[in-house]
């Protein structure tokens, strides 16, 4: 099987097609056929071998936590309402070889859902892990319908879909934007936009004077946000920053692995697809052996949307 993945942590340009086993199916899993795979910023990390020496795993390592294609196989005592030849998408939580990033992945059928209706898997790859991190954005935050959430990084993916969400739910978003931004948010239901930047916080208390109920820091901010948050509110953040509560303001942790095997909460997403309540955004793709190049491109920034590998 091929697979694009490092055999020494660095840079983009260590990024290689590597040979791996064939994957089977045991008990509980799937195999799917991949045809996309979403790059998305936490790969860049996992090539670098950005992880202290302790955490990495041994190589060879394959990045990649997306993906979207055909099922192929149910392994034993599966249960499932899938069936081999639909096309399907899932989140992957990576581990030394086994990556998104391959041509076939073995996952928990947990993990696996159909594809929305209309959507072809290089858009559907785009869904699962940032989806379900916004899922559990607004699960530990835990607002209620009129409650004001402020949202940073609201142009990337991960934000663009917490501002969704949270609009779907009857909250009032208030999101930071360039000003080449400031149409896409608009479109994407933001009822307030103010300028992004390290002191935002300033912004959205102008914006919002009380100050927000919850806020999920895209930008990874972290401790430069709390400004903005009312007391006793709760800030989520994406990188595990924990933070020093001031003012009975809290940090909440969102480490999307909690989800990897929600498949209910997968398939509402995809649901949400098929009604027109959350966007799919496909910036552009590359042929898997053309990774570095997408990785180079999504370091430079400015990248909306998703970068896609097919295979």
């Amino acid at each position: 099987m091929r697979a694009i993945g490092v055999t020494e942590y660095g840079g983009p340009d260590v990024l290689h097609e590597i040979e791996l086993p064939d994957p089977k199916p045991g008990a509980g899993q799937v195999r799917v056929r991949v045809h996309a795979a979403t790059v998305n910023p936490t790969d860049t990390g996992v090539r670098s071998g950005a992880r202290d020496d302790a955490d990495r795993p041994s190589v060879p390592v394959v990045p990649g936590m997306d993906i979207a294609g055909v099922l192929e196989e149910i392994g034993p005592e599966t249960e499932t309402s899938l069936t081999v030849g639909e096309h399907v998408m899932g989140i992957v939580v990576p581990g030394g070889s086994h990556g998104g990033y391959s041509e076939q992945v073995v996952l928990p059928a947990e993990s696996v859902v159909r594809v929305p209706k209309g959507v072809d898997d290089v858009a559907a790859a785009t869904l699962p892990m940032n989806g379900l991190t916004a899922r559990l954005t607004l699960d530990v935050l835990g607002l209620n319908a009129g409650q004001t959430l402020a949202v940073t990084g609201a142009a990337g993916c991960y934000g663009g879909y917490v501002v969704q969400l949270a609009k779907a739910e009857g909250l009032r978003v208030v999101a930071d934007a360039s000003e080449e931004d400031r149409n896409l948010l608009a479109v994407l239901g933001a009822d307030l936009i103010v300028d992004r930047g390290d002191d935002v916080a300033d912004r959205i208390r102008e914006a919002v004077p009380e100050g927000v109920d919850g806020l999920a820091d895209g930008a990874v901010l972290d401790d430069k946000v709390i400004g903005a948050v009312a007391d006793g509110g709760r800030i989520a953040t994406v990188r595990g920053f924990a933070g020093e509560p001031e003012r009975g303001v809290t940090y909440q942790r969102v480490f999307v692995r909690q989800y990897a095997k929600e498949r209910a909460k997968l398939d509402e997403l995809r649901a949400l697809v098929e009604r027109g309540e959350l966007t799919l955004r496909v910036a552009d793709t590359y042929p898997a052996a053309r990774a570095a190049e997408a990785h180079r491109r999504l370091e430079a920034g400015g990248v909306r949307g998703r970068l896609v590998l097919t295979f």
